[in-house]
């Protein structure tokens, strides 16, 4: 065996990097290819096609081409649009699935909008970077793939550059990765993986675990060597995740055993409200810091980016260092919270046209932009340009009664009167429904803007509040390298693959884990391998919160802690 003919495949760039340094301190052997698939398979294309870094279309490029294809649609065929960035982001996923999930388009029904829309978006979107001569992320793989069938000889030979494949984290592999790897191993099967099928967790990238577990059937004389021991985690932290995991039907069963023995039992947590529960974990923290446990030691762990707001502004209102692991959004910079302001800012600061233009039709009141033409409004010059409709200007007075109302309001009240005075929240309903989203995921966001502003008996507090979080938010942003002590935030999601003495799983309540989103059965077992994931994060001591509140309603603990409870 000749080192230039092993190929190791992973999924990051980084990882890869660790492999091939790991190997080359160890064996002394240039030659051994390490690279992610994009990697691999991009070096394959180059060859036969001379393509070159020019050749890539970034994911940059891929969001502004369907930045400009959204701002062609017709406003009759889409919904409104203020959420375009979190649109082109599902539109982007959707791509990728269809291509690595090789699905014909007509048989495709899109989670984001219309079947019309994302069709003709998908089709104008693969022939405009096809033109330039572009690559995606995904076209690597669909045109390996096509590639390798088609040309036997080019095929033949990658086959005898690379007769000896191993493959990491096999787990997270899709489909077309998978169809790819197979042909390349062929004739001679030299296939070596690696994996954890319990640590699935990217099913919606398009990973599918069933690749993992039906591996034996169709290679039926792969041995396999099962690695049970588990050298990070205390037993009684070990012992529940396996618990929580065990409840999965489709799974390699397996014994893993501990190695670093007893520790402290898991604290399961039922608080009363978010609130209490962000509350509560500064108390914890503190008390662990004073124990002699550092912050970099410790992490906070959410189901998503979003979740972890309330609690790095809580970790910001008792000083407490902390680095993002992820992508932190700031919930005062989202259009639904920018719809508040305007209607706070209308109600005490004047009428200015283009805040008055952003909320007047949210509730449908039917008033055109052609009618407002000054720079202030005037609710008088509006019942002038309406004189002949009656039913128009009951709709004027009612809303300029409505901001006479909002200037006298707390924050808080201010907002419940947005929502179910003035009719926003049933709009949030209706363009739910038009962009096939579960209205909660916009009313939750609500439910957090109003719980988020009742500490604050007048606007200013709320907004010096809003801009100290912006631009301590800013800074975190600004400094990405890591700090030499501070708590980690992250989601389950950004935790794989790291380790910390000290674990909180946060909300860990039906509709967040699981998350509400999660319908079928496949999708609840890759929701309990994500818990998973975040439990096996823990050495010495793992935490997981609950609250019997959220958002001023009733919650449950998820469904995944009754094993445990």
């Amino acid at each position: 065996m000749r080192p230039q003919e092993i190929l190791v495949i992973t999924f990051t760039k980084a990882a890869a990097q660790e492999m091939r340094q790991r190997f080359c301190a160890v064996c002394k052997s240039p030659g051994v290819t390490f690279g992610t698939f994009h990697a691999v398979f991009f070096g394959i294309l180059k060859q036969a096609y001379r393509f070159t870094s020019a050749n890539i279309l970034s994911e940059e490029g891929k969001y502004q081409i369907l930045r400009q294809l959204l701002q062609r649609v017709p406003a009759e065929i889409r919904a409104e649009e203020q959420d375009e960035k979190e649109l082109i982001l599902e539109l982007a996923s959707e791509i990728s699935l269809v291509k690595n999930e090789q699905i014909s388009l007509a048989n495709y029904y899109s989670r984001s909008c219309s079947e019309e829309l994302f069709r003709q978006i998908y089709q104008q979107y693969e022939e405009i970077h096809r033109a330039k001569g572009m690559l995606d992320f995904d076209d690597m793989l669909v045109c390996t793939y096509e590639l390798l069938s088609e040309r036997r000889d080019i095929l033949t030979a990658w086959q005898r550059r690379f007769r000896y494949i191993l493959v990491d984290e096999f787990q997270d592999i899709n489909l077309l990765q998978y169809k790819i790897l197979r042909m390349l191993a062929e004739p001679e099967r030299n296939l070596f993986i690696v994996g954890d099928d319990d640590q699935s967790i990217y099913r919606f990238r398009g990973a599918k675990p069933e690749i993992m577990l039906n591996f034996t059937k169709e290679y039926p004389d792969a041995e396999t060597i099962l690695l049970d021991r588990n050298y990070r985690s205390a037993a009684p932290i070990l012992r529940g995740a396996l618990t929580v995991i065990g409840e999965n039907e489709r799974r390699f069963a397996k014994e893993v055993r501990d190695v670093r023995g007893e520790g402290e039992a898991i604290d399961i947590q039922g608080l009363d409200s978010q609130e209490h529960e962000s509350l509560y974990l500064i108390r914890c923290i503190r008390r662990s810091v004073e124990q002699g446990i550092p912050l970099s030691e410790i992490a906070v762990l959410s189901r998503t980016n979003k979740g972890a707001g309330p609690f790095a502004e809580r970790l910001m209102e008792f000083n407490l260092p902390f680095e993002m692991r992820d992508a932190l959004p700031n919930i005062y910079e989202h259009w639904i919270a920018q719809d508040l302001f305007a209607y706070l800012h209308l109600a005490r600061e004047g009428l200015d046209r283009a805040e008055f233009l952003q909320v007047m039709n949210r509730p449908k009141r039917y008033i055109s932009r052609d009618s407002i033409d000054a720079k202030v409004v005037s609710f008088e010059a509006l019942r002038g340009y309406y004189e002949e409709k009656e039913w128009m200007l009951d709709r004027i007075d009612r809303m300029e009664a409505d901001l006479k109302l909002l200037a006298r309001m707390t924050p808080y009240a201010a907002i419940n009167y947005i929502r179910h005075g003035i009719g926003y929240e049933d709009y949030l309903t209706e363009y739910a429904r038009a962009r096939r989203m579960k209205a909660e995921e916009l009313t939750d966001l609500l439910d957090e803007l109003q719980q988020g502003a009742k500490p604050y008996r007048t606007y200013q507090e709320w907004y010096a509040h809003i801009e100290a979080y912006k631009e301590k938010l800013a800074e975190k942003r600004l400094v990405r390298e890591k700090q030499e002590d501070a708590v980690t935030l992250a989601t389950l999601h950004g935790a794989k693959g790291l380790e910390f003495r000290e674990v909180f799983l946060v909300d860990v309540n039906e509709g967040v884990i699981p998350y509400r989103k999660a319908v079928l059965e496949a999708d609840i077992e890759e929701e309990r391998r994500l818990l998973y994931v975040g439990m096996t994060r823990a050495k010495d001591r793992l935490h997981i919160f609950y609250t019997r509140q959220r958002y001023g309603k009733a919650a449950e603990p998820s469904r995944f802690l009754n094993a445990l409870l």
